[in-house]
């Protein structure tokens, strides 16, 4: 094979690879990473990942919606009436005054605080 027609295959493939779909919500909106699939429940009842979601919602949710806070600076969570993809949504994006969360926490990180939030022994 010559090097042209190596040089034309590998343009073809480059090009196909390009235009390839990407399954919606595939990706974090204005990212370039791939956005990794929701936990199962059991990873959310996982006591690591409560533990991990405690920690950080100690060193930086509670001062908005911790016991201290209220009343005033945020709403009074609920989260018997919630659904772990809601709890995800408005940290990852935010609510009216409350910031999107994604530049400071990875997925990961997020997904620990809806374990914590969504646990049994969730305390604000």
């Amino acid at each position: 094979m010559s090097l042209s027609h190596a040089a034309i295959g590998l343009a073809v493939l480059f090009a196909a690879t390009l235009s390839a779909p990407v399954p919606a919500g595939s990706m974090d909106s204005g990212s370039s990473t791939v956005r990794s699939e929701r936990p199962s429940a059991s990873e959310l009842q996982d006591p690591g990942n409560i533990a991990a979601g405690k920690a950080l919602w100690r060193k930086q949710c509670r001062h908005c919606h911790g016991r201290s806070a209220y009343p005033g600076k945020a709403p009074k969570l609920k989260p018997r009436k919630y659904k772990s993809d809601f709890v995800f949504d408005r940290i990852s994006n935010g609510f009216r005054k409350m910031p999107a969360w994604k530049e400071v926490f990875n997925e990961q990180e997020r997904w620990a605080i809806v374990s914590y939030v969504m646990s049994r022994g969730f305390s604000p």
